[in-house]
């Protein structure tokens, strides 16, 4: 009896390789006959603190694949991210410190933790690619670069773009598609799991597990996400993100405003709903998409909260505010306003909280304890947040 692959193919954009002729293998057919569960990856590099949903997608497509019975390999990148990934950059990235990524890598899996299957056994692996990448010697490395050569390397979108334009690029750079492939060798994956972007790196995956003797994984390509401004990318620096860490209200309130042309890439990519069975009328899809995304990551009765907030308290949403007027003087630090918003009992515990990594300011968590505030004007409207249940909105 074949299989539906509904499941498979929903939200993808490609499937690599795919079968030339009869005799072939495609990744259906693989997952048809093969009697044990396949390892699928996905490698994040938890260079920010931060997840956005169009980070969410492949994690979501990682999901699926652990509700059709196979093992989610989830790598974080603690050593690669001390590089950065150099797709779609212009430039150089800055390299983090151990202790950043450590720090960051920490937020990553607690946003994720509403998505995947953390308890089933033998659904997920958690591993962090410094077990294996740390421990290479230099014949080692020297093994991993014989294997593709400048000309190949030039051939990746980014870097031929800033040869073209004569910006430096550095060598390490060039040793980061090959330690993301390496990944795949360490892993044993079967399959990985990236955004279109990403095609190039996983490729390199497939390379370097045949030279090492291993089958090579099918790729599987999800699209990018458009932000909530109908246009570009989602991201945080353009302002057009949905945080996963968000306040319920907000993520309601961003995702009723996504513009009619998104929403079914919105359903289709972030929901499981049957795309057949939407509601006609954009205002309501828009209302659903809310209520659907906000029930995924805080549950039914805080969607449901965000909606009636959304309905009688506007933008505002049910987020108690505060306003910036009780406050004696500016410059104001940071942990003094989190003790005059009742937030923290005193600015020590302020301070406490914000090097623990439990303060965010409009998603963003905030480390640094001397964060200070020249004008009551740089807070008007942004929502100061403590741990995951506690948030003021500061108005003037």
């Amino acid at each position: 009896m074949t299989q539906n692959f509904s499941w498979l193919h929903r939200g993808i954009v490609e499937i690599f390789p795919q079968p030339t002729d009869a005799d072939s293998e495609s990744l259906e057919k693989y997952l048809e006959t093969t009697n044990q569960p396949l390892r699928i990856k996905l490698g994040i590099d938890p260079t920010g603190a931060d997840i956005h949903l169009g980070h969410s997608i492949p994690v979501r497509k990682l999901r699926t694949f652990q509700d059709a019975g196979h093992t989610a390999v989830l790598i974080i990148g603690d050593f690669t991210a001390r590089i950065g990934d150099p797709t779609g950059k212009s430039e150089v990235r800055r390299q983090l410190t151990k202790a950043e990524v450590a720090q960051n890598a920490q937020t990553y899996l607690d946003q994720v933790r509403p998505i995947l299957d953390f308890d089933t056994p033998g659904r997920l692996e958690v591993r962090y690619n410094s077990e294996w990448l740390s421990q290479l010697d230099l014949g080692e490395i020297l093994e991993l670069l014989s294997t593709m050569t400048v000309g190949q390397m030039l051939a990746k979108e980014g870097f031929a773009e800033r040869y073209r334009k004569e910006n430096p690029i550095f060598i390490h750079e060039f040793l980061y598609p090959l330690m993301q492939g390496y990944d795949s060798v360490a892993v044993k994956a079967d399959v990985e799991l990236g955004g279109t972007d990403q095609k190039f790196n996983l490729a390199v995956g497939r390379d370097l597990q045949r030279h090492f003797g291993q089958k090579p994984q099918f790729g599987l390509l999800l699209p990018i996400l458009i932000g909530t401004d109908g246009v570009q990318k989602m991201s945080k620096s353009l302002g057009n993100y949905v945080g996963l860490s968000e306040h319920p209200a907000q993520k309601y309130q961003k995702l009723q405003g996504v513009p009619d042309n998104l929403l079914s890439q919105y359903f289709e990519l972030l929901t499981d709903l049957p795309l057949d069975k939407l509601p006609e009328n954009p205002r309501d899809r828009q209302m659903l998409l809310a209520w659907e995304v906000v029930k995924q990551y805080h549950g039914e009765q805080a969607a449901n909260e965000a909606k009636e907030a959304a309905k009688t308290g506007g933008k505002e949403g049910s987020i108690p505010e505060f306003s910036l007027a009780e406050v004696s003087q500016f410059p104001a630090k940071l942990a003094y306003l989190l003790n005059a918003t009742g937030l923290c009992k005193s600015t020590g515990e302020g301070k406490r909280k914000i090097q623990e990594g439990g303060v965010r300011l409009d998603g963003d968590r905030i480390h640094d304890v001397d964060t200070t505030f020249d004008l009551p004007s740089e807070l008007q409207g942004r929502v100061l947040q403590v741990g995951k249940n506690k948030f003021v909105r500061l108005v003037l």
